[in-house]
């Protein structure tokens, strides 16, 4: 009989201490990715993870993540072949077509332009999230990946240094060049040249935004609104700036260079051409900006 009693007390403290442990466990705050909250995107309410672990970013923003310190599992081409990126080196170059090989990266995130094909079945693999590029400024465009990393005052902090950053190192180059210099930024590719506007990567964003510097009247008239324009080796005089910054593409023809049209522009002829990596200076988030900003300050301040 006492032994039956014995038995019975020692189930009931089984079931007992068996029952606390659950109750602990179920009170447990879930841990990265797995906890979950809404984020208002630009298409509607989404609900993403509360620290996302696992990103797969499909364009442009790669910079973005990085310099908010959030792991990535997969990048676009043109992310990876930045060379500053050094931090990419093991990460998946991925797609939007790339959709088995962005299943086995079991992401828990997935972000991209909203330009970016098959994005109903990037959702079945994981929250997806679009921006339309132009939508937000540069600055406010971080800001915004902030809130969807729930890294929102991380990314203030950064717009904030870099604007006083950048407003004050304009101010002292308008005073070395003359507040009526104008600056124009021209790129190569295979059959022709481009110049940009004040919104299109290629440090344009620091030059004309931040720092307040003066876009030629030919580039305002043709490049400001769409963003670039394409145009012939002949006609780049008509848009060569006092200085002009060359996001050199190492991969294009570059044999206008050697043609008479262009040694005689006045920029060239007084050594006022700062020839750049364009694989280093395509983007515009904190990583890439903040090295463009050393560039520029040390061009033309220490010229």
């Amino acid at each position: 009989m006492k032994k039956k009693i014995m038995l019975t007390i020692l189930l009931m403290l089984v079931l007992a201490l068996s029952a606390c442990g659950n109750e602990k466990k179920e009170t447990e705050p879930k841990k990265g990715s797995e906890e979950k909250r809404t984020y208002q995107s630009e298409k509607g309410p989404v609900e993403v993870p509360a620290n996302p672990e696992r990103l797969v970013v499909l364009s442009s923003f790669a910079g973005n993540v990085m310099a908010l310190d959030v792991n990535l599992v997969g990048v676009d081409a043109w992310s990876k072949m930045n060379p500053r990126f050094e931090k990419l080196k093991n990460v998946e170059e991925v797609s939007d077509e790339n959709l088995e090989k962005i299943i086995e990266l079991d992401p828990d995130l997935i972000i991209g332009l909203s330009s970016i094909k098959n994005v109903d079945k990037l959702k079945e693999i994981a929250p997806t999230v679009t921006y339309t590029y132009g939508k937000l400024d540069y600055l406010e465009q971080h800001v915004e990946i902030g809130k969807l990393l729930n890294k929102e005052e991380e990314a203030k902090k950064w717009v904030e240094g870099f604007k006083k950053e950048a407003a004050a190192a304009g101010d002292e180059i308008r005073t070395k060049i003359g507040k009526d210099a104008t600056v124009s930024v021209i790129e190569n590719s295979e059959k022709q040249i481009y110049v940009f506007g004040d919104n299109w990567g290629r440090g344009t964003e620091i030059l004309y935004q931040a720092m307040g510097l003066k876009m030629p009247a030919k580039v305002e008239e043709m490049a400001l609104k769409p963003g670039y324009y394409a145009i012939s080796a002949e006609v780049l005089p008509e848009y060569a700036g006092d200085y002009m910054i060359f996001s050199k593409n190492p991969d294009a023809d570059a044999s206008f260079m050697e043609t008479e049209t262009y040694k005689n522009i006045p920029a060239v002829k007084n050594k006022r051409v700062f020839e750049v990596n364009a694989k280093e200076f395509y983007f515009n988030d904190p990583l890439t900006l903040d090295y463009q900003l050393d560039y520029f300050k040390k061009a033309f301040l220490e010229e």
